[in-house]
């Protein structure tokens, strides 16, 4: 019986590489001595995608895979994928909601830990002997326990950043496109307001052009100069150069950042200032949890083809 063509069009993770090889005929394209002569000929045969990373799917790709009907994305966020026109063409688009949650959840509250408690700075001190030679490590402005907290997009991990907040004793608001009746929060129709009533903000929505610069120069300074952000969202949503003005002014205390606008490349401004913390886009980055969403994108696969309907479609 023949298996089914999927196209891989750059690597990811071995699970699912390994998986597709086996229950799939797997064209990796980013292995292709010329890639587009590969598309030429096969394309026509591709019945899905298999993506990650930042690698883009869009409709001139799309039109050169005329049978494809899925592009199984490996990750909760899927900016790199233009799901407009997948839809427009009938391709259905899946994400890897759910397994990463906690561990995402995890990373934005050891941001705002190590931003406001200035945690890295502390350790910098100490491995460079000033601990023994000036004394201890200075006092630190603010503190975390009894924040008050606004959370810019209330899905999964979202909820999941609440409920630790909680535990912090912080109390918790959020700002959606449409207010969640299931949740204890205190619902803002305009980011604004709420970023004039809170010290804390972190960022999780996906990255998309509605959402692009959401948090802006208005919103830093709104969120006031004992303000921290946090973003485990996408870069794209934070203007990032009002981010180091507002940094670099004191219009806002701190950031603690995983994402950015041109990954891997991080502004140098924002390197270059104390008051950031700087993650390389590690928020689910454990081998458990990219198991997990490697098994996820493969479940999507194989349910679309034994089935004919995908486990997490995003449209």
């Amino acid at each position: 019986m023949t298996r089914p063509t999927v196209l891989m069009p750059a690597p990811m993770h071995q699970l699912v590489v390994d998986g597709c090889a086996e229950r799939f005929e797997l064209l990796r394209l980013w292995e292709s001595s010329d890639p587009e002569a590969l598309l030429d000929e096969r394309g026509k045969d591709v019945l899905a995608v298999a993506v990650g990373g930042h690698a883009r799917i869009d409709g001139p790709l799309l039109d050169r895979l005329p049978g494809a009907r899925l592009v199984a994305n490996f990750g909760v966020g899927y900016d790199s994928i233009d799901v407009e026109a997948a839809t427009e063409r009938g391709v259905v688009v899946t994400n890897t909601p759910g397994v990463l949650d906690d561990e995402v959840a995890d990373t934005a509250l050891a941001l705002l830990l190590m931003a406001v408690r200035e945690l890295g700075r502390a350790e910098r001190y100490l491995r460079a002997g000033r601990w023994a030679a000036e004394g201890h490590y200075p006092l630190t402005r603010a503190t975390v326990t009894g924040r008050k907290l606004g959370i810019l997009g209330l899905g999964r991990i979202g909820e999941a950043i609440a409920r630790r907040a909680e535990t912090f004793r912080m109390t918790v608001g959020y700002h959606n496109r449409t207010e969640k009746k299931d949740v204890p929060y205190r619902y803002y129709p305009s980011l604004l307001e709420m970023a004039r009533d809170v010290d804390t903000l972190v960022v999780v929505v996906p990255g998309n052009a509605a959402t692009r610069h959401l948090v802006d120069a208005d919103v830093l300074a709104a969120l006031g100069p004992d303000g921290v952000l946090v973003n485990v969202g996408r870069g794209s949503v934070v203007d990032e150069a009002a981010l180091v003005e507002a940094l670099r002014t004191g219009t806002i205390h701190a950031a603690g950042l995983d994402v950015y606008s041109d990954e891997p490349h991080v502004p140098q401004e924002l390197i270059d200032l104390d008051n950031a913390v700087l993650l390389p886009h590690v928020g689910s980055g454990t081998r458990p949890t990219r198991r997990a969403m490697g098994q996820l994108v493969l479940d999507n696969l194989t349910t679309w083809f034994a089935e004919g309907k995908a486990l997490t479609p995003v449209n």
